[in-house]
């Protein structure tokens, strides 16, 4: 199940999956997670549950590997190489004068924004969650990183909970629901089509963004 928030900046998309994290609590109503509000689970047990990948990715000094692993022992070499492949991270990190044992400098110095965001990819995936969060994950890809991460989206996303904060809508299109968020409420819920069919707020947003797609500087290159 993909579900995704859309709404301008600060309507509340983000603090909806940090209260389903516990970042902070609910000060009304509940969020259920296997049934169980999320207030009563183990902290440690509840966030094991969950991948999130961000707009900006962090990586740490060290190697490739490791900020694939993250210190998890039960993450050995096989894992990280195949969940590389998977997500499609495999490509660059092949070409690496020494692959995944490369070393890498404060804050990712010297790799491209599209191989930092795979990197990541891989680092979802080898954790194996069964809910990821994905906030405007594609937001600074250029198209041939974003095509290719993409990809590699199908096999991370493939029978998990997902939910995805996106500002561009062409992103969520074939998300199982959408909620339209505004002032930290949800103001119109359904498909791409059902809003676009029923919705005021989501075409409007759609329509706008259209047309700025549309514009001379935004037109796709032939």
């Amino acid at each position: 199940m993909r579900v995704a928030f859309v709404g301008a900046t600060g309507s509340g998309k983000t603090t909806i999956t940090n209260l389903l994290m516990r970042f902070y609590d609910l000060q009304r109503g509940e969020i259920l997670l296997d049934g169980v509000d999320v207030r009563q689970w183990d902290l440690r047990k509840l966030r094991e549950n969950f991948a999130v990948v961000l707009q900006d990715v962090f990586l740490f000094s060290g190697d490739v590997a490791g900020n694939i692993r993250l210190g998890a022992r039960a993450i050995d070499e096989n894992r990280v190489e195949w969940a590389s492949r998977e997500v499609r991270a495999n490509g660059f990190i092949e070409k690496l004068p020494d692959r995944y044992a490369t070393k890498v400098r404060e804050r990712g110095a010297g790799f491209s924004v599209g191989q930092k965001q795979l990197i990541s990819f891989a680092r979802a995936l080898a954790f194996d969650p069964r809910i990821l969060i994905l906030d405007e994950a594609t937001s600074s890809l250029d198209s041939e990183s974003e095509a290719l991460i993409q990809e590699g989206l199908g096999y991370l996303l493939r029978g998990r909970t997902t939910f995805v904060i996106a500002h561009r809508l062409s992103t969520i299109r074939h998300a199982t629901r959408i909620l339209v968020i505004r002032d930290g409420e949800i103001v119109e819920e359904g498909t791409h089509e059902e809003l676009l069919e029923h919705g005021t707020e989501y075409r409007r947003l759609y329509e706008k963004q259209f047309r700025v797609d549309e514009t001379p500087e935004h037109a796709p290159l032939h």
